[in-house]
């Protein structure tokens, strides 16, 4: 009885906590809406703010989601016959640079305790020049697991944007990386994000370098290496969204000094860039909590039957001549 008098105001803060990422989503996807619907900020000929609302929603769900968000960003537009981002690579670019800042956003507000706490262990462990318990640990662990991921980015955009990113070889990745979440989520649930050691941490920050090929999908290979490893849903999940934070910050900081402070964004800019990041961080912090609320008590095989379901209806989509294999 005890036991349940005191669990009770513990589920009412999460329920608070819930309640007010949900409202403070709605409320920014309501802003998205109008802005959109206003066409502020857009011009003619250009992307217009209804297809960034778009583009945007899509962003916050597929980020955060082991399904891919620069594979979905890709087929999107493909799918939609628009030509506007294909034609213009360098709006394109800052235009995810722009989408990235909205998922960026909503994690850091979702688990912005989590982030006080993290930083402030590294930098006291730094101080002290020592490690000396949890929170110290597993922020050092986030700092290494940053680095492969960091370096390959930045080494192998170019690379990448030139040789991968096609819907049939889009296809390819869901499907393949698809069965790699499904046979590594049958591993038995063994340690909780408290436990994760150095090796396993660094060697999950490691796998984030293939998520740089459209389809893999960045949350979808580290929860498959967690999960491999045998962390928790629960686990794997968070540690993923708190490995994003480095990881896209960095890639935010270094595109939007190449693309944007460098390069000057072009006119028509405003809207689409506005409205897209208020979409994208909006849809982000929803689906994080439907994630994580999820994973607690179920496996990670919708996820898995979507990447299927998608991947077998991209290749349709080509073999009826719908749509091209490239661009």
């Amino acid at each position: 009885m005890s036991e349940r008098v005191a669990a009770a105001p513990a589920v009412a803060r999460s329920r608070r906590g819930t309640g007010l990422v949900y409202a403070v989503a709605a409320l920014l996807l309501l802003v998205a809406v109008l802005l959109a619907a206003a066409g502020v900020g857009e011009r003619a000929g250009r992307l217009s703010d209804w297809q960034a609302l778009v583009l945007g929603i899509t962003q916050g769900l597929t980020e955060l989601l082991p399904i891919s968000s620069s594979g979905h960003l890709i087929l999107v537009p493909w799918l939609a016959n628009w030509h506007y981002l294909e034609a213009h690579p360098d709006f394109n670019k800052t235009f995810d640079v722009a989408l990235h800042l909205g998922t960026l956003v909503a994690v850091i507000a979702y688990f912005w305790g989590d982030v006080v706490r993290y930083i402030a262990a590294w930098f006291s462990s730094v101080a002290k020049r020592a490690v000396s318990n949890a929170d110290e640990r597993l922020a050092w662990i986030i700092f290494a697991a940053t680095i492969p991921a960091g370096l390959a980015g930045a080494a192998g955009e170019e690379p990448i944007e030139n040789h991968l990113g096609q819907p049939w070889q889009i296809a390819i990745f869901l499907a393949v990386f698809g069965v790699l979440l499904w046979i590594a989520d049958r591993r038995p649930e063994q340690f909780r994000i408290g436990d994760l050691s150095f090796r396993t941490g660094f060697l999950i920050g490691v796998s984030q370098v293939l998520a740089l090929m459209p389809g893999v999908s960045r949350s979808g290979i580290t929860i498959t290496t967690g999960r491999y490893a045998g962390l928790s849903r629960d686990a794997a999940a968070r540690f993923s969204f708190l490995l994003l934070i480095p990881v896209v910050f960095g890639a935010v900081i270094y595109k939007g000094v190449k693309h944007v402070v460098i390069n000057p964004l072009p006119g028509g800019s405003t809207g689409p860039f506005v409205v897209g990041t208020i979409a994208a961080a909006a849809v982000g912090l929803v689906a994080i909590d439907l994630l994580l609320g999820y994973v607690r008590r179920h496996d990670y095989s919708p996820f898995v039957i979507y990447r299927l379901v998608v991947a077998a209806a991209i290749l349709i989509v080509i073999a009826t001549g719908v749509r091209d294999a490239t661009f």
